[in-house]
Order: structure tokens, then sequence, then C-alpha cells
């Protein structure tokens, strides 16, 4: 998978759209009934309206041929918009494989992949799929390896927005000699 060119970042003011894959049915009495549909990690796709304001011709050269090449292969792209990227701390208990995370306000979702640190205890560290929320401020993990017995300590989870997207519109403005800027949309794609 292709990276998008992380030597020009976008201008804040950036616009992230959610829309959720949801179907609704309602009923002639007003009675309505609402479905995420598809795969759990795949019904709230993002899209990012982008900005890269005043950057030298180079660099918009550099971003429009990534696009024009990713236009012509059909294929995606990894990116990580600003701002989406977080680490937290908190503590852990394992009982056999389940792994039990607290952390304030942990911002995380089912099969969200973090990268955890086990900053104290014996712990393995790697990358993990979350795999259920107890509430706001607990979720659930499985390690690899049973711990006989039972742990706990201090753990660093980093949450990156790296994700998959197509860029089907892009627009370069010449705003002056030698500068340039590029508003791109770019929509999350689910891919394997």
């Amino acid at each position: 998978m292709t990276a998008f060119p992380t030597t020009v970042k976008p201008i804040y003011g950036m616009t992230k759209t959610s829309q959720p894959n949801i179907k609704t049915i309602r009923y002639a009495d007003g009675f309505e009934q609402r479905q995420l549909i598809g795969i759990a990690a795949h019904q709230n796709p993002k899209v990012y309206n982008l900005t890269f304001a005043n950057i030298t011709e180079a660099q918009s050269d550099e971003i429009t041929y990534f696009l024009n090449e990713r236009a012509l292969d059909q294929a995606s792209f990894t990116f990580i918009p600003e701002g989406e990227t977080f680490t937290k701390t908190g503590t852990y208990s394992q009982s056999g494989t389940t792994i039990t995370v607290s952390i304030t306000a942990h911002q995380l979702f089912a099969n969200d992949s973090i990268s955890v640190d086990f900053t104290s205890g014996t712990a393995s560290d790697g990358t993990f799929n979350v795999v259920s929320l107890t509430n706001a401020d607990t979720f659930v993990l499985t390690a690899a390896n049973a711990d006989a017995d039972g742990q706990s300590g201090t753990v660093s989870v980093t949450k990156t927005g790296t994700a998959n997207f197509v860029c089907q519109r892009w627009q370069k403005t010449i705003t002056y000699n030698g500068r340039a800027t590029i508003n791109a949309t770019f929509r999350e794609v689910f891919e394997v």
C-alpha cells in the first residue's frame, strides 16, 4: 500500500465528515427503526476535505503526481489525518488471555487497532484489536498467551489515525508565481 507524501501537511481548518451506514425503516404510524449495516469496523467511513495552501510548485507537483498515479492504478493509499493520533496511559489487569485496560475517556471502539506498551508487569507489548468496550473508561483485549498468575500494571496505548483512502477529486490553484494551493477530498475505504 502506498503512503501519501508526508513532506507537506494540510492546513488546519480541514473538514471531517462522518456518514454512518445506517438503514432506516419508517412505518406509517411514525415508528422508526435504525440498523447499522456492514462489518462493525466499516460502519462509519470518514471523508476529509483538505487544503494544502501556499505550497511550492514542486510540492504541489509531488501531490498531484501522486494523486494522478492513484487515479490511474485505482489503488487506495494510507494517510494520517492531523489530530487523529493519540497516546493515553492507564492501568491493566490480565486473567488468562483476557486483558482489561482502564484509561479515562479512552475514545476507542470495538475492532480499533492499537499499539500497546505494557510499561510495567510482564505482559507482552504489541498491536491489538479492541475486543469489546465495558464503558467509556474500560476496554478488553485478547493476549496471544495466557497468564496463569494474573498480572497487572501500567500501560500506554497509541491509536494512529492511519487509514486507507481514495481521492477522486482535487483542484490545484496557482496563487502566484512559484506557489500553489491544492484542495482535495479523501474518502476512507476498507480493503484487505
